[in-house]
């Protein structure tokens, strides 16, 4: 059986939670946008059609949202830099993008979007 990397996406999960560094910033939760993908080697969940065989997005997902709503960061920086790694840390998992949106945080602005990847 050859590999087979499949790419999976999970797109604009909507949560709350602390970030920023001013005091403002600090006294309630914000809208955040968190959108992931990952790649892994599915050559035998496609030839099976066994779960056991996947990676497990729904897990990860629940993941995210529990660590993201319970997290307090300073930085947007460093809270993509949690979610890239709590994503990697899953068996299986090859490459990693994160794209985190916090919306209307800049003046004449919509979006503040970062991203950290290992795609090419």
């Amino acid at each position: 059986m050859s590999q087979r990397d499949l790419e999976i996406e999970i797109k604009s999960l909507r949560m709350r939670t602390i970030i920023g560094f001013n005091d403002w910033e600090r006294e309630k939760p914000q809208d955040v946008v968190i959108s992931v993908a990952f790649t892994y080697d599915a050559s035998k969940a496609i030839a099976d059609d066994a779960v056991e065989h996947a990676v497990n997005y729904r897990t990860i997902t629940k993941d995210i949202i529990r660590e993201v709503e319970q997290s307090s960061f300073n930085m947007v920086e460093a809270l993509a830099g949690m979610i890239y790694n709590l994503v990697h840390s899953y068996d299986g998992v090859k490459k990693v993008r994160v794209v985190l949106e916090k919306p209307n945080c800049l003046r004449y602005c919509d979006n503040l979007i970062v991203r950290l990847s290992d795609f090419d």
